[in-house]
């Protein structure tokens, strides 16, 4: 299949599409599986893999996994992982391995594993012959930190001809990590990211906004502050705060004065309790405690509780093995009630500075 390209002039939201909230009903989960030769894991490959197993496991219980792959041997160390798993695959080739398969794999190659910020950005309209849609923003590995990217950047409208499905491309560059929608029309990011000139120096905050109107259907956008340290992203929206309702907002909280995060999390919190919705509501907004100060080889790594994974059966939450553990997962289970809220403990993975958030990108239900 292959994707209908719009001209540049036309837009989603004039078109009627926006993107849904992640808790909306979806179709499947896309993964790029890690590779041992990227620079995501340097001196610590070797536990990573189970990662993607375990959400692999995890998700299928309600939806698809679709994976990326990079090339015959990448796969093939794949399909090893998963048999050994006992799970059912489709490969690249469209060959079934086991019975009723749930997870699909794709010869997409990118450089490294964060899907959330190279994938596709799905947009929805129910009322369109085509409901679903694919946004290509630009894609700079975080400001040109890690070149190359290339291929990483190729990968949403690869999606897009796979599933037949209208795409938008936008050079702007615009990564998933950055924004969290309410799904009702208010978006929220940061100003740390967002306005940062390694992204898109020649556009004023006004143009931004218009992008995120204009492309994903939104009409309202709350602008947080400073990210939390260790972040090489300049400050993802989604290590600092997440919504879980249209009208509900969890917001990361350092209670250490002493603690670089301590100030720039409170100055968002703050900010939050004054903030309204599209509508001129306020949110509810509860705090959930930063574990405590992780550090790998002396490096400050951005361990957060924010960056869970909402899926349509499962919410998959990153924890540290510390006192505030079970009071997120409490926390969260009580926000998401008919969802399983499943901890898996992230101090091998955020040596690769993100969590389950940053590996995942939801495709909506039709």
């Amino acid at each position: 299949m292959t994707a209908k390209l719009h001209p540049s002039k036309v837009t989603p939201a004039s078109l009627g599409y926006s993107m849904p909230a992640e808790w909306e009903p979806h179709q499947a989960t896309w993964l790029s599986w890690p590779r041992p030769d990227g620079i995501s894991f340097p001196d610590k490959f070797d536990p990573i893999p189970a990662y993607w197993v375990r959400m692999c496991r995890e998700l299928i219980k309600g939806e698809e996994v679709h994976v990326n792959t990079f090339d015959d041997t990448h796969e093939e160390s794949i399909w090893g992982f998963l048999r050994a798993d006992k799970l059912s695959f489709t490969d690249s080739t469209g060959k079934t391995h086991g019975s009723h398969p749930r997870i699909f794999l794709h010869r997409f190659p990118a450089y490294e594993p964060w899907c959330r910020d190279h994938g596709p950005i799905f947009v929805k309209n129910p009322d369109s012959p085509d409901p679903i849609a694919v946004v290509d923003w630009g894609y700079n590995a975080w400001g040109g930190k890690y070149p190359p990217f290339d291929l990483d950047d190729d990968v949403p409208s690869k999606v897009a001809d796979l599933l037949g499905l209208p795409l938008f491309k936008n050079p702007t560059v615009m990564e998933g990590g950055s924004i969290e929608v309410n799904g009702m029309g208010t978006l929220m990011t940061t100003t740390s990211c967002l306005l940062n000139k390694n992204r898109n120096p020649h556009l004023s905050q006004a143009q931004i906004e218009k992008q995120l109107k204009d492309y994903l259907g939104v009409k309202h956008i709350l602008w947080l502050g400073d990210g939390i340290a260790g972040d090489d992203t300049d400050g993802h929206i989604d290590d600092i705060s997440r919504f879980v309702s249209a009208n509900t907002i969890v917001t990361a909280v350092e209670y250490d004065p002493a603690d670089e995060n301590f100030q720039p999390l409170m100055a968002n919190y703050e900010k939050l309790l004054t903030t309204h919705d599209q509508d001129g509501n306020p949110f509810r907004v509860i705090s959930l405690p930063m574990p405590p100060k992780l550090e790998h080889d002396g490096q400050r790594l951005p361990a957060s509780y924010a960056n869970f994974y909402i899926g349509n059966e499962a919410v998959l939450v990153p924890i540290y093995g510390c006192d505030y553990d079970i009071e997120v997962l409490i926390t969260l289970q009580e926000l998401f009630p008919t969802r399983r809220v499943v901890g898996i403990d992230c101090t091998n993975l955020i040596w690769g500075l993100g969590a389950f958030h940053c590996v995942t990108q939801q495709q909506p239900k039709a």
